[in-house]
């Protein structure tokens, strides 16, 4: 209410708008222009819609600005410029999205060679971007009529703000039936099969790396959105192309062409990990019976076009790919085999994101349920790709990040039939222990009961390979074995320690009933008998200590008192032992005395007793009045106010 009655805010640039020559910068120099303009100021927007002006901010948005001024100052213009075009203005919307000359000028910002200026790129999608929100129909059709404008958007999609323009034109599109046909005519123009050719080696890093952030942003969008068409016959056909066999071959093609590099391959997993998400979206915040989310189910096809180049992926766990070019020009070739000089001393062979992408695609794929998941289990035990990837795990001590995509792994292989347990391929501990312990609580029968069809055999498969030809058991064994001398001799805990506890609790869990039960019985009598000595005594008592609950000493009580006192000033005969007892906290109010200092008016004050007296009745007064009856009442008494402190957090964190 105080802001509507101040008109001294607005009163110079109603001054300048009064002005026969006021110009647009001068309007542009006042600080309040953005707010008078949302808040619809008419005599503002009428100056702001005229031709020469509208034309005026939209140079200014697509136009490098001169380089002779101050590079703090130089962009100013055309920052304010963009502001007031996407401040969501009937006016201006109207204005800019009905208006072709308008629209030719904004279009013609795509007609510039690359690179484009990233500032200026991202000032071009904002605009578009909110004309594609709120004049859909007018700026689709502009923008269908141009056949080159899926050539230009692609063109410059090494800048990131090219990717939103797509996305726009996907999610921001309404109604669903506009919406489809949105894409349909974005299909009709190959979008996604573009976007596929620019992941590969002879392109460079960021337009590979944008082009696949738009995939798997495509994909999730669709996905998302699949419920909404539902109701149409025809379903997303950008995600039907995104999922067909035909398109993730072309896109495993270019990954693995001549030599692959490290840029390409990563950028290419990182689309087939989407394609692979099992996501569970809650739908109106209602989850299923044992609590979780549904879950989507994998395309086959997507499964068949990655078995044949398996043997690729196994061959990157063995030997990295090169690095790209530019990247060996400046770091004297074979950078990403350089020793690496870390915390705990020298790395001789560093791990490599290419590699550990590669191991989140392995886990991914053993979490997919689908009928082709035979076929993925029979290639991954011909390569024996598990085997390599726990010898990385003991190899790279302190790799958590793959120590976690192994473990995932195991967990795929002896947990395939618990579908609401399984974990998407790079998920934090915190998440999966979550999942866990909801695990631990549901029905045993869930978690053993052996799955039917093709993936029981998969699933026996991956179970007797993982025990007989990986030594799962041994190696966890011995592993245990070698840190527990290593700390006796002084050393530091092996990091793997915590990943490999929760892979041999996965082992015990599903001990029960199953092809795991008779996995273990087939071990060597004294492996076998090592195995139970180490369940029963050594795996107990370290889940025991991972599960006491935090308690606090006597010790940390008093320094967490002591703190406490220090902070809001009670003085130590506050804790005092009689005060355990609960009716001593009212016994303490009790005997709060407040003063009210009524100066010295004491006619005032006789008036407030009297009138307290009035209103507060004994509870075993004979005649029931109504305590909450309006009464009026005219005393009025002057109390100083009392300055009381700011509260105080308190923090327990340096006593945990």
């Amino acid at each position: 209410m105080f802001w509507k009655f101040d008109l001294h805010t607005s009163s110079h640039l109603e001054a300048l708008l009064d002005k026969e020559d006021v110009t647009l910068a001068e309007l542009m120099d006042e600080e309040d222009v953005l707010q008078e303009c949302k808040a619809q100021n008419r005599r503002l927007l009428q100056f702001l819609s005229q031709d020469q002006c509208m034309q005026e901010l939209v140079r200014l948005i697509t136009t490098e600005p001169p380089t002779g001024v101050e590079e703090v100052k130089r962009f100013k213009y055309s920052n304010i410029a963009c502001e007031l075009l996407t401040c969501d203005v009937g006016d201006i919307n109207d204005k800019l999205g009905n208006e072709e000359p308008l629209l030719e000028s904004l279009y013609a910002f795509l007609e510039q060679p690359s690179p484009l200026n990233p500032l200026l790129a991202s000032f071009f999608s904002k605009t578009i971007g909110n004309l594609i929100t709120r004049k859909t129909e007018q700026v689709l059709s502009f923008l269908r009529r141009k056949e080159g404008f899926l050539s230009l958007v692609l063109k410059h999609i090494d800048t990131s703000a090219m990717m939103d323009v797509l996305l726009r034109l996907i999610s921001c599109v309404e109604p669903p039936p506009l919406r489809l046909e949105t894409l349909t005519w974005l299909n009709e123009e190959k979008l996604a099969q573009r976007l596929i050719e620019l992941i590969h080696p002879e392109r460079d890093e960021e337009r590979q790396s944008n082009a696949s952030q738009t995939l798997c942003d495509i994909i999730r969008l669709s996905r998302d959105q699949a419920n909404q068409l539902q109701e149409l016959s025809q379903p997303d056909p950008l995600l039907a192309v995104l999922e067909s066999q035909e398109s993730v071959e072309q896109l495993l093609q270019n990954m693995f062409s001549r030599e692959g590099t490290d840029s390409c391959i990563v950028n290419g997993i990182q689309v087939l990990l989407t394609l692979l998400e099992i996501r569970r979206p809650v739908v109106d915040g209602v989850m299923d019976a044992q609590g979780f989310e549904r879950s989507y189910t994998v395309n086959s096809s997507i499964l068949l076009a990655i078995q044949p180049h398996l043997i690729h992926f196994h061959q990157l766990l063995l030997q990295p790919p090169k690095v790209n070019k530019i990247k060996k020009a400046c770091h004297n070739h074979k950078c990403s085999r350089n020793p690496m000089l870390t915390t705990l001393g020298v790395l001789e062979e560093p791990f490599g994101n290419t590699r550990l992408h590669v191991a989140r695609l392995v886990a991914s794929l053993l979490y997919t349920s689908s009928s082709s998941h035979a076929v993925i289990a029979q290639e991954l035990c011909r390569l024996n790709t598990m085997d390599l990837l726990l010898e990385l795990f003991f190899k790279y001590t302190w790799n958590n990040f793959l120590h976690l995509q192994v473990e995932l792994c195991v967990a795929a292989i002896l947990r395939p039939c618990a579908h609401e347990m399984r974990l998407q391929p790079g998920l934090g501990s915190q998440e999966k222990s979550h999942l866990d312990a909801s695990q631990d609580q549901s029905s045993s029968e869930t978690i053993s009961q052996p799955p039917v069809g093709s993936e029981s055999s998969a699933y026996n498969l991956m179970v007797t390979h993982l025990f007989q030809q990986c030594h799962l058991v041994p190696r966890i064994l011995d592993a245990w074995e070698e840190n527990d001398k290593i700390q006796s001799a002084g050393g530091m805990r092996r990091g793997y320690m915590g990943h490999l506890t929760r892979i041999a609790n996965t082992v015990v869990h599903n001990l029960e009933k199953g092809p795991v039960h008779a996995q273990i019985g087939k071990l060597p009598e004294d492996c076998r008998g090592r195995w139970e000595t180490f369940v029963d005594q050594t795996l107990s008592e370290t889940n025991r200590k991972n599960t006491i609950d935090l308690t606090f000493s006597d010790y940390q009580i008093q320094q967490m008192t002591a703190n406490f006192v220090d902070q809001f000033g009670f003085n130590d005969e506050e804790f005092t032992d009689h005060d355990d007892s609960i009716g001593a906290t009212f016994d303490r109010i009790a005997e709060i005395n407040i003063n009210i200092d009524a100066g010295q008016d004491t006619a005032n004050t006789a008036v407030f007793e009297a009138c307290s007296k009035e209103r507060i009745q004994p509870f075993d007064d004979e005649e029931e009045e109504d305590i909450w009856e309006e009464k009026e009442m005219s005393f009025a008494t002057q109390t100083k106010s009392r300055k009381r402190s700011e509260p105080q957090h308190f923090f327990f964190e340096e006593f945990i």
